[in-house]
């Protein structure tokens, strides 16, 4: 996925990383061998495996919704479940709660709550709301619902080693029926937020109203939508800060540059689900799958249907042969693609909270060109933002090559210090 419209010669940042304290570079050292090996091949990960397992089919109607739902504000937890393989020395549960879509209607969500054994602080955990990358757009893709649902959370390890709990939303239409959010950065957002507002209804959390967001890739534009919004939403939470790895902040330059790939053509796929359920406009002459061509149109409902990871096999089957052919036109130039694409990328509003953004220089989905952009964006509006850059790392490992710095500015963010590098 070649990125032509990059830059030849970027501006480059240098950064001076911070002296790491000895228990921290241990954490790190750590939760990279299990990340990146995938730790699944240890006692403890075939067990959880195993329980997993179990517990999923034990309770098969965990999912399923009661028609008409019970009415309920943001947050409020529906149903919740401990999971009994949750990791070694943590708690986890699932849980569905209540949030609200784009126009404002109530619905559920589901997603997961995981705390570590350690005894909390006096003044309660602070919640980080993890945000996760792209999973696919259908009920079925959901990281909850994964045999192994703790490996979509990235640094997980160190959060939890660190004392922090940690609100892991599916985001809607992942896991409880509903309509697709995919890139819908309001019911996203919502969804984020409402997390935490659940785990803090469960006691043995012992969370605090102390929040920090953490999102990779579709989740940094979810996490960064929901500090833009969070003042409004969630006056009740106090955040501290958001911190992105290769975020989707601008949706128009993520279209543009992937428009001849088969991640666009995964990607659109996607867009076009959720996009249609949120803005189609019966009397409108210009609806969201005009954008497609007619064999592309054909071919949207089965890639949808589609989760990455698990799927990847069946969905380039179908994408493959339409890479050149899936789309009319250039979706950030294409109404009412371009005004919407425009609406849901991030950067609209103040954050005015600490800002970590990390970025991989071969990264060949979120290009690193536009991440300088949106991060200078930030900058001139006087933004605390913190920004590092990892020559090599492509898009996949962006968010673990974070960590060691991240660790750090999570510790100096948590002081109330501000780590800005710009």
């Amino acid at each position: 996925m070649p990125l032509e419209n990059a830059p030849s010669s970027p501006r480059r940042r240098s950064f001076t990383m911070p002296k790491m304290r000895p228990w921290l570079l241990k954490v790190i050292t750590v939760t990279a061998i299990l990340a990146v090996i995938g730790a699944i091949i240890g006692l403890d990960v075939l067990r959880r495996h195993n329980g997993e397992g179990t517990d999923q089919l034990s309770n098969p109607a965990f999912y399923s919704m009661p028609s008409p739902l019970p009415v309920g504000a943001p947050g409020e937890i529906i149903r919740s479940e401990q999971i009994a393989g949750a990791p070694s020395q943590t708690s986890a549960w699932r849980v569905i709660y209540h949030s609200r879509d784009l126009a404002g209607r109530d619905i559920p969500v589901s997603g997961m709550v995981i705390v570590p054994s350690s005894p909390a602080p006096a003044g309660g955990r602070t919640v980080v709301a993890w945000a996760h990358p792209t999973t696919g757009a259908a009920q079925n893709c959901a990281p909850s619902l994964a045999m192994d649902p703790f490996q979509l959370i990235e640094g997980m390890h160190l959060l939890l080693d660190a004392g922090f709990a940690i609100a892991a939303t599916d985001y809607p239409g992942l896991g409880v029926a509903g309509e697709s959010s995919y890139l819908l950065g309001v019911p996203e957002s919502n969804s984020v937020l409402d997390s935490v507002r659940a785990a803090r209804q469960i006691d043995e959390v012992h969370a605090s109203t102390n929040v920090l967001l953490w999102g990779h890739s579709q989740g940094g534009q979810a996490a960064l939508f929901a500090a833009q919004r969070a003042a409004e939403y969630s006056p009740e939470l106090h955040l501290k800060g958001v911190a992105v790895a290769a975020p989707a902040a601008d949706l128009r330059a993520l279209m543009t540059a992937n428009l001849n790939n088969i991640s666009g053509v995964t990607i659109t796929s996607y867009a076009v689900t959720s996009y249609e359920a949120a803005y189609a406009q019966p009397e409108s002459s210009s609806q969201i799958d005009d954008i497609l061509t007619s064999k592309g149109a054909a071919a949207t409902p089965a890639m949808a249907a589609l989760c990455l990871i698990t799927q990847t096999e069946q969905i380039h089957a179908i994408a493959t042969p339409l890479i050149g052919s899936y789309v009319t036109s250039d979706p950030s130039t294409t109404a009412p693609w371009q005004e919407l694409l425009a609406e849901n990328s991030a950067g609209g509003s103040p954050i005015n909270v600490p800002i970590f953004v990390g970025q991989g220089l071969a990264d060949k989905l979120v290009a690193p060109a536009s991440t300088r952009e949106f991060v200078a964006g930030l900058c001139a509006a006087e933004e605390d933002v913190s920004f590092h850059e990892y020559p090599g790392v492509d898009h996949t490992f962006a968010a673990y090559a974070s960590l060691p710095a991240l660790a750090d500015w999570l510790i100096r963010v948590e002081a109330g210090q501000s780590p800005a590098n710009c």
